[in-house]
């Protein structure tokens, strides 16, 4: 006897990685809500254990609705997710044969990285593959050198002196043959990529008036800030260490839909970023943050570590905290800060006020003011103010 058959309307299950999400696509298409439940949360009576005995106890914590669903984004964004995770690992893969040409290169003597920035532009391109074709003179091969490069023919002569022995040759052609292969996956990812997110409901008519130019970026890619901003509504590039790069893996894992969280603070405690106090005896025994694998939390603190030199009251925020709590403890606390704004943008539909660093550290003076007031009223003294006296010489 099937689901509908029976009347169902919901379907709680336990998450179980990859092995479920086919059972999971299928079910939400039937059109049955699924709660996909963390195994933390149903641990069973202790006694018999089996798969029947599994079920029967989340069917029975799921009718008296003790359950509660993980979050997962609608589908639309859900695919651009997959797509996403997907061409990070490629890259992470494509980054190990570079490795691979590195270390190739290495063993044979040629000091390319002595000579050249980045062994995989143009110049090292062009020196590899005439070296996998048999050149072998040092002349020949500094003349391939692009003329935009800082190196001189006659240092990359002399680092083209090698020991060409036939193992780093086989080792240098297979890690260049799937540098390349790589590379052309890569793209086919990325136009996958392009195809899906066009696919994304607009929230802003493609007539809108165009956005005011970013400030405080130097490199915002501006057409990916155009499309972002019509999907979500909101410029999140408009935030201090958000761009368009950044914004969109956070908006793909998450979908610009957050009425799941009831308040911000639930938002920030499903992504790790708020301390989760543990209680005894009416004693906070840690106050720790959770390990929580989420990439939108990995995103959120590489934003903040972008705040570093940031002359904007965020950046200030930024390094004040770092100073006060350490270099770990301020990234995750202006992650947490980034995290709100994120969600205050996305439920609120407002744009973004930047505050002046001017206007933040005059408040910030003003708060500590305002301590050290009554810290002086509660221990019986009295602030004064030093005056300036001008000191005039004769």
């Amino acid at each position: 006897m099937g689901l509908k058959a029976c009347q169902a309307t919901s379907v709680a299950r336990e998450a179980t990685g990859v092995y479920g999400i086919p059972l999971f696509q299928l079910l939400e298409r039937r059109g049955f809500a699924v709660l996909l439940v963390n195994a933390r949360q149903i641990k069973n009576v202790s006694g018999r254990k089996s798969d029947v005995l599994d079920g029967q106890w989340i069917q029975r914590l799921h009718t008296y609705g003790l359950l509660g669903g993980s979050f997962r984004p609608a589908d639309a964004y859900g695919v651009v997710r997959s797509y996403l995770r997907y061409r990070d690992e490629l890259v992470a893969a494509r980054s190990t044969q570079i490795q691979h040409l590195q270390k190739a290169l290495q063993q044979m003597n040629v000091q390319l990285t002595q000579v050249l920035s980045n062994i995989h532009g143009v110049s090292g391109q062009a020196i590899m593959a005439a070296i996998l074709q048999g050149e072998r003179h040092p002349l020949t091969l500094a003349g391939l050198v692009d003329k935009r490069a800082r190196a001189r023919r006659s240092q990359v002569a002399k680092a083209r002196v090698g020991d060409y022995r036939a193992e780093p040759l086989f080792q240098l052609k297979v890690a260049s043959d799937l540098d390349q292969t790589y590379e052309a996956k890569i793209a086919e990812g990325h136009a996958a990529l392009t195809a899906e997110r066009a696919q994304w409901p607009d929230r802003v008519p493609a007539t809108a008036q165009p956005l005011p130019a970013p400030t405080g970026h130097k490199h915002v890619a501006e057409g990916l800030r155009w499309e972002l901003y019509r999907k979500l509504g909101v410029d999140l590039t408009a935030v201090e260490g958000f761009g368009a790069l950044l914004a969109l893996p956070g908006l793909s894992e998450v979908g610009p839909d957050l009425s799941r969280f009831k308040t911000e603070k639930h938002f920030t405690s499903w992504l790790g970023l708020c301390p989760d106090n543990r209680i005894s005896g009416g004693k906070v025994r840690s106050g720790r943050t959770r390990r929580v694998v989420n990439r939108l939390t990995d995103v959120l603190r590489l934003a903040a570590t972008t705040l570093e030199r940031s002359p904007t009251a965020l950046g200030a925020d930024y390094r004040r905290r770092k100073a006060k709590l350490g270099g770990a403890a301020g990234v995750t606390a202006t992650a947490h800060k980034l995290a709100r704004i994120l969600y205050a943008l996305l439920t609120q539909s407002e744009a973004y006020a930047r505050q002046g660093l001017e206007d933040y550290e005059r408040k910030h003076r003003d708060r500590k003011l305002k301590h050290w007031q009554s810290t002086a009223d509660a221990l019986g003294f009295q602030l004064v103010e030093i005056q300036k006296v001008a000191i005039t010489v004769s």
